[in-house]
């Protein structure tokens, strides 16, 4: 019969619904009966023994709660009768020690990348057109205006036609009851006009509300995560629109390019409004420029590279009581078979780390590296309690209705994410990655800033893991959708690219499924495969203000 409950982990005292149950019902798990006191709907979580009040709620194996009100064998878990709790951390003794999986499969496997100078190896080529400050963004639309139709990369328009179907029939005297009763059909993503230069991807134009006003460490921050994406592997050269006046200098950026890549060698074309004069000069000067450096970057062609030249992005948005218990952990074990095949992975978001920091530091390579995790971790938490609020305050009404009701409930099955390899490095936003293996990144939980950062460092495949559904994207790395449950990658196939509800139904196992998607990451890495973001033009990009952002 098909399991209709869970235990994730041993110690706990919770069991997992796979369905909605009914108050009254009695279920079986591994030959104990329970007979449930509340309704249970799928995803959420019931006690499996009597909790006192004050006592632990146990998940994952660590503490995630407390119990607010005495609870009772069969009761299910509430915001009203548990509260967030987590156990306290000290960096202890190292333990690195993890099971290596077989890759024996992937051993001899390579993928088709754009190799650049500095060694690393891009999964797409991207030219870039970049604001020093908000006050340019203006002048960046100009030049997409100018430069996306032409050259074959201007977003799919596939609504324009029914609009001008309802102005045909408003113009004609129907009636508003007509008109919202009126089917509208959406082809199949219309196709973009053919392009100039078949091997760039993409001219992404991105812009941002920063540059000026806030605290200098804005601008500083801010130019180091432009020159991660200026330095990035996806990325062929770029053009960069600078007022003259702001904060974010362009002496600060050239300096966090050179950090990043000593010997820096693509095609950079660095404007400046103020001394270049009039709209029409500076948007003319930008077109022919970077049309000049669109020919070069068109001379690079896709070769065989091994996959540890593969840098994985980890993230998750929208998740849901199923996330922790198939996406993150099949994810986790790709993370872990790309580790072993000498590859890289970010995992970031750190409120969503919170009660899992012992494990975490505790797999940190040196002291050192446990200790700047600590700090971090204990800092972040400490400045957002300064400003009225915590990690506790993590979990959005999403998440806490699909069941996810305490951060350390969300942040348990976050962590599966990163797999259980050993920390290579700990990484403060916006530093790149430079080793390979286990890397952490201090970054929000906002799925689109963490996004954004993991790039930033150099990952050049994101795996964005959600229960929900979220369309989020990113303009130069292919994000890769995995749905944690079946239910939602039936109902919004068009944004969703890899289904593990599989392990949800028994069909397959986390390993199973973990080496699917190290398939499908190697298949969109050699351009094989267009994920769905890509095709929906979903290009999110915000940069993180080091303000408190859970």
């Amino acid at each position: 019969m098909k399991q209709i409950i869970l235990k994730v982990h041993p110690d706990d005292n919770v069991l997992v619904a796979l369905i909605d149950l009914k108050k009254g019902e009695v279920v079986t798990f591994q030959g104990e009966n329970y007979t449930l006191l509340d309704d249970v709907k799928a995803k959420h979580k019931f006690v499996s023994e009597a909790v006192p009040e004050g006592q632990s709620i146990i998940m994952y194996g660590v503490l995630v709660g407390k119990a607010q009100v005495s609870l009772q064998k069969g009761n299910v878990l509430t915001t009203s009768n548990i509260k967030h709790a987590a156990n306290n951390f000290i960096t202890g003794e190292r333990n690195t020690n993890w099971n290596i999986p077989n890759v024996s499969e992937f051993e001899n496997r390579s993928f088709l990348g754009y190799q650049r100078s500095d060694g690393s190896v891009g999964t797409s080529n991207y030219w870039l057109v970049i604001p020093m400050v908000f006050c340019e963004n203006r002048n960046l639309k100009v030049l997409q205006e100018a430069l996306a139709t032409p050259l074959g990369y201007a977003p799919r328009k596939a609504y324009q036609e029914q609009v001008l179907n309802l102005v045909e029939m408003y113009n004609n005297g129907e009636s508003i009851d007509e008109l919202l009763n009126t089917p509208l059909y959406v082809e199949n993503h219309a196709q973009k006009n053919e392009r100039v230069f078949p091997n760039i991807d993409g001219i992404k134009f991105l812009t941002h509300e920063g540059g000026c006003g806030g605290i200098r460490q804005d601008a500083e921050t801010l130019c180091g995560l432009l020159a991660g994406y200026i330095t990035h592997s996806n990325v062929a050269g770029a053009t960069i629109l600078s007022l003259g006046c702001q904060n974010a200098q362009v002496s600060i950026l050239q300096a966090e390019i050179e950090k990043r890549n000593p010997h820096f060698d693509k095609p950079l074309f660095i404007l400046e409004q103020q001394k270049i004069g009039t709209e029409e000069d500076l948007i003319q000067l930008a077109i022919k420029q970077t049309f000049a450096g669109l020919v070069q970057a068109n001379q690079h062609t896709r070769q065989p590279a091994p996959l540890n030249k593969l840098c994985i992005g980890l993230e998750c948005g929208g998740s849901d009581g199923f996330s922790g218990i198939s996406a993150n952990p099949a994810i986790g074990y790709t993370s872990d078979l790309l580790v072993a095949l000498g590859g890289s992975v970010i995992l970031s978001e750190f409120p969503e780390l919170c009660g899992v920091e012992q494990n975490l530091s505790d797999r940190c390579v040196s002291f050192e590296q446990a200790e700047r995790f600590s700090s971090l971790m204990r800092t972040y938490n400490e400045r957002a309690i300064a400003v009225g609020s915590g990690f506790d305050m993590n979990p959005s009404p999403g998440n806490i209705k699909d069941g996810l009701i305490t951060d350390a409930i969300k942040s348990a099955g976050a962590a599966k994410k990163g797999g259980t390899s050993p920390v290579v490095e700990v990484l403060d936003y916006p530093e790149k990655v430079r080793m390979p293996g286990l890397n952490l990144l201090c970054t929000p939980g906002n799925d689109v800033e963490s996004t954004t950062a993991e790039v930033g460092s150099g990952a050049n495949i994101v795996l964005f893991t959600t229960g929900l559904g979220t369309p989020t994207g990113n303009p130069i790395t292919p994000v890769i959708k995995v749905s944690s449950n079946t239910a939602l990658y039936n109902k919004m196939g068009d944004i969703m690219d890899i289904n593990t509800g599989t392990i949800i139904e028994g069909e397959e196992t986390i390993e199973q499924a973990g080496r699917r998607i190290l398939d499908y990451v190697i298949k969109v890495a050699s351009g094989e495969i267009e994920v769905k973001a890509v095709r929906h033009d979903q290009d999110d990009f915000i940069p993180w203000k080091r303000g408190i952002s859970l």
